[in-house]
């Protein structure tokens, strides 16, 4: 990764960030407990992957009067959940290394 990615990178998140930062308070606060989650148990491929940017996509198009839980439900976390069920996770990643026989490491 060369100083060109690492800044494109940087303005692509910061960009991100300014349309998460428009969006209304309610909807602010959960995507930001959305995030928190999914960065602890979220799919390997979370900061280059297309998940968070899709959830402020699907934010900003359906904003207007409707309150956030009504449209994702009351459980965040099982929401999150859902939206990750196919993608391997890094807890996934852990768990099919503890399952490898010893000696096995790195193969």
């Amino acid at each position: 990764m060369g100083i060109q990615d690492i800044i494109e990178g940087k303005k692509q998140w910061r960009a991100h960030t300014a349309r998460v930062n428009a969006l209304p308070p309610d909807y602010q606060i959960v995507y930001k407990e959305m995030q928190k989650y999914l960065f602890k148990v979220g799919p390997i491929d979370l900061p280059d992957g297309p998940l968070l940017p899709g959830i402020v996509d699907f934010f900003e198009g359906v904003a207007a009067g409707k309150g956030v839980l009504q449209l994702i439900g009351s459980d965040v976390a099982a929401f999150c959940d859902d939206l990750i069920k196919d993608s391997p996770t890094y807890a996934d990643a852990y768990q099919e290394s503890l399952n490898r026989e010893p000696g096995t490491a790195g193969k």
